[in-house]
């Protein structure tokens, strides 16, 4: 597939996808939407590919949603609304459910959709410079298709904060709230998103899949008998996995494990 909203770069084992709009900082229209959906689903099939890193071209990360797309999308009936939307919410749901994991590299300026981005994201890295904010109140909006995964990454608390204020936070704001992991400098921020693609990369794929389900389907749930025989069940299959079994051989006998070599 041809893109012109994003690039598409792999380099060994690790893919990135880049946004590609910087004349319009980034923002998302319709076409982003789609083609942002179509490369997740993709990456997310290949073998090869062990990590993926999102990032941006331009001073700002992605400003939410575009203006034209906005205007258009203020003539729609109901149910043009309606399909619209589930588009946005189907490419977050891309993202966030990807096999592969996924790194944000936050360089700029991260605002209302963006930060649906980031939050769908596994981990997430942001320059010192850049800025957040969920400024949808400000235009009588609100963060609905975003909400799921903004609150999940910077908790309750902090989410009912700024998508009533719109306030705009620091990146040092977002990494106490949770809402990324780490803070660098604008020079150092590629080699910190790069050591952690690294390791990702260096991991045994089939656990690190494993691994991403297992936080998606065991965050907030009760300690029950249910779930305590789910994860005795998982620990049992991975064990007897052929990654399982050549990853246990190969820390026995001093070795690197066939996903390296």
């Amino acid at each position: 597939m041809n893109y012109d909203t994003i690039t598409i770069d792999t380099e060994g084992s690790i893919a990135t996808v880049t946004l590609n709009r910087p004349d319009v900082r980034n923002a998302f229209n319709e076409q982003a939407i789609a083609e942002l959906t179509a490369a997740f689903s993709a990456l997310g099939t290949i073998d090869t590919i062990r990590a993926i890193v999102l990032a941006a071209n331009g001073p700002a990360f992605c400003a939410g949603a575009d203006l034209n797309w906005m205007k258009k999308m203020a003539g729609y009936s109901d149910d043009e609304n309606r399909a619209d939307a589930m588009q946005l919410a189907n490419m977050l749901r891309t993202i966030y459910t990807c096999p592969k994991p996924v790194v944000a590299k936050v360089q700029g300026d991260c605002y209302a959709g963006g930060m649906g981005l980031v939050a769908a994201c596994d981990i997430a890295v942001a320059a010192e410079e850049a800025h957040f904010c969920l400024s949808e109140v400000k235009l009588g909006l609100i963060p609905a298709t975003i909400s799921p995964y903004v609150v999940k990454a910077m908790g309750e608390n902090a989410a009912r904060r700024y998508f009533l204020t719109a306030e705009r936070f620091t990146a040092r704001e977002a990494l106490r709230t949770g809402f990324v992991h780490e803070v660098a400098t604008a020079s150092s921020l590629a080699g910190q998103v790069d050591a952690i693609a690294a390791a990702l990369a260096a991991n045994s794929p089939h656990a690190v899949r494993e691994a991403k389900l297992l936080v998606r389907d065991i965050a907030g749930q009760a300690v029950t008998d249910t779930l305590v025989a789910d994860t005795a069940h998982r620990i049992a299959t991975i064990r007897a996995s052929s990654e399982g079994r050549e990853g246990v051989a190969s820390f026995l006998e001093k070795r690197k494990p066939s996903w390296l070599s």
